[in-house]
C-alpha cells in the first residue's frame, strides 16, 4: 500500500462525521430555520387575517377567516405610506453611497504603510467601537452642534460611518491590494484619487458590497434616528410609522382623521392588528427580495483577513 493511499485513507478517518451526529447537525439546522422563518409566516398570517378572528381567536400559524382589508385599508391611506416609502428610500440610497465612500476612503488611508498617522488614527478609529460618548453627547452634538433637528440629515449623517465597517475596510485593502500595484500607479504619474477610484475601488467590491448592505440594512431597518430627532411626520420613514403604530394603535386614524375622516367611524373600522402587520411586510420585502443577490459578496467579505488553508 502506498504512502498516499495511507496518509488518504487517514484523512478520511479523521474527518468522519458519525451518522447520529450528522443527523443531529441537521436537526439542530432544521430547527434553527424554521425558528427564523415561523415568525414571518405568523406576522403574514395576521396581515391576511380578518380582525374579528384576530380578537376571538389571537394569532394563529394560518389565518382563521381570510382577509385583504388590512391591505385595502393601506392602499386607502397611500398618501401617508408613499410619502413614507420615499423617505425611506431616499435615506437607504444616499445614505448607503455616501457611506460606502466615507467608508471605503477611511479604511484604504489607514491601510496604507506610509502614512505617518496610520497608528495614531486606528486608535481613534477603534477605541469609539468599544468605547462611546453616550447618547446624550451624540444627541447635543447632532441637535445643537450640527442643527440636524427636523432635517432628513438626521436620519442619514449619525449612521454613515462605523468603525467596525471602516475596521473591515482597512482589514481588506492590508490583506488584499499589494503595495506594488500602487507603486506601479505612482509611478506612471497616477494622483491617490486616480489611484482610489480607478484601480482600488473596481477590485474591492467584495468588502464594497458587504459595506453597501451592512449600511442598506441599518437605513431601512432604523427608526431610532427618527425617534430622537423628528418630530415632523412628513419626515417619518416606514420604520417610523410602524414604531409609531406599534406604540399607538391610533396612528393611522388620527393621520386620516386630520384630512377629514370621521375620527370615530375610522377608529371603529380600523384593522389595527392586521394594519401593523401588513405594513411590517412591506418593510421587510425589499430586503429580502434584495439580499440574495448580494449573499457571495456579503460572505466573501466578512471573511476578509480568514487563515487561508
Amino acid at each position: 500500500m502506498s504512502s498516499k493511499t495511507v496518509y488518504d485513507s487517514g484523512l478520511e478517518k479523521f474527518n468522519r462525521i458519525h451518522k447520529l451526529v450528522n443527523i443531529s447537525f441537521h436537526l439542530i439546522f432544521i430547527l434553527l430555520a424554521l425558528l427564523c422563518v415561523i415568525p414571518v409566516i405568523v406576522v403574514l398570517s395576521i396581515s391576511f387575517s380578518s380582525e374579528d378572528s384576530i380578537r376571538e381567536s389571537g394569532y394563529q400559524l394560518l389565518p382563521l377567516v381570510f382577509s385583504g382589508e388590512a391591505y385595502v385599508y393601506i392602499m386607502k391611506q397611500g398618501t401617508m405610506i408613499l410619502r413614507a416609502l420615499g423617505v425611506s428610500l431616499f435615506v437607504t440610497a444616499i445614505g448607503t453611497v455616501l457611506g460606502v465612500l466615507l467608508t471605503a476612503t477611511m479604511g484604504y488611508v489607514l491601510s496604507r504603510p506610509n502614512y505617518k498617522l496610520r497608528g495614531f488614527l486606528t486608535w481613534v478609529v477603534f477605541i469609539p467601537m468599544v468605547f462611546n460618548g453616550g447618547l446624550v453627547s451624540s444627541y447635543f452634538i447632532n441637535t445643537n452642534l450640527l442643527g440636524l433637528k427636523d432635517s432628513v440629515w438626521a436620519l442619514i449623517l449619525p449612521l454613515a460611518v462605523s468603525s467596525f465597517n471602516v475596521i473591515i475596510c482597512k482589514t481588506f485593502f492590508k490583506s488584499t491590494i499589494p503595495d506594488g500595484l500602487i507603486e506601479s500607479a505612482e509611478i506612471d504619474g497616477a494622483r491617490q484619487l486616480r489611484i482610489f477610484f480607478s484601480i482600488i475601488m473596481p477590485i474591492s467590491l467584495p468588502v464594497i458590497a458587504t459595506i453597501g448592505l451592512f449600511l442598506c440594512f441599518a437605513y431601512w431597518n432604523d427608526w431610532f434616528q427618527s425617534m430622537l430627532y423628528i418630530d415632523n411626520q412628513n419626515l417619518y420613514s416606514l420604520q417610523a410609522l410602524l414604531n409609531s403604530l406599534m406604540s399607538n394603535v391610533d396612528a393611522l386614524a388620527k393621520n386620516a382623521a386630520s384630512m377629514g375622516v370621521s375620527y370615530a367611524l375610522l377608529v371603529a373600522t380600523m384593522p389595527k392588528e392586521a394594519a401593523r402587520m401588513a405594513v411590517a411586510i412591506l418593510i421587510v420585502l425589499p430586503v429580502a427580495f434584495a439580499y440574495p443577490f448580494f449573499q457571495k459578496y456579503f460572505i466573501s467579505g466578512l471573511t476578509v483577513g480568514a487563515v487561508k488553508g
